[in-house]
């Protein structure tokens, strides 16, 4: 299995274990996550800087559920988080935290959302997942497309700045 695809889930299972039981130690989230009964996190077999890093992402995921809770509640306003089933809001979070952080690039993070709800999850999950995520990331290019064009636009030279308007060349010649 890819690095990156361990990392990921071990911090999916890592943010599933901080959503359901609170803070935990970086110990406990290992005794869960490395030692239960996942067949594809071979515990010996993990490296101290993928759990980390996983250990890391799921953290930081897990602050930043509120702006990821209000997204999903704006995009789907009849399955706020707490009607939505703990894998699929734990994959949501993840995923929007990797979008919304630029820690890889949206289709990257869908498409690995998605492989994790057809393992993880109902038969529905992986297409409300993509439906929610795909949205999210075209709002999000969508506002840094525009921010973008604002600033632009801000640094074009007014017409003043250049010394009168274009039309107004050659007008006394």
């Amino acid at each position: 299995m890819a690095e990156q695809m361990l990392i990921r889930r071990m911090a999916f299972l890592a943010l599933f274990q901080l959503d359901a039981r609170g803070d935990l130690t970086d110990a406990e989230l290992e005794s869960s996550v490395l030692h239960g009964d996942d067949p594809k996190i071979d515990a010996p077999g993990v490296k101290a800087s993928e759990q980390s890093k996983a250990w890391t992402l799921a953290r930081d995921a897990y602050a930043d559920r509120k702006r990821c809770d209000d997204v999903m509640k704006n995009l789907a306003p009849e399955w706020p988080a707490y009607r939505q089933a703990a894998v699929d809001r734990a994959l949501l979070r993840l995923a929007h935290f990797e979008i919304h952080s630029e820690r890889v690039p949206a289709p990257i993070a869908i498409d690995a959302a998605v492989e994790l709800a057809k393992e993880f999850s109902t038969e529905k999950s992986p297409g409300f997942i993509n439906a929610l995520l795909d949205q999210a990331a075209k709002k999000k290019a969508a506002k840094k497309e525009s921010k973008k064009n604002a600033a632009d636009a801000d640094s074009k030279p007014d017409d003043d700045e250049l010394g009168g308007n274009a039309s107004d060349a050659g007008a006394g010649d």
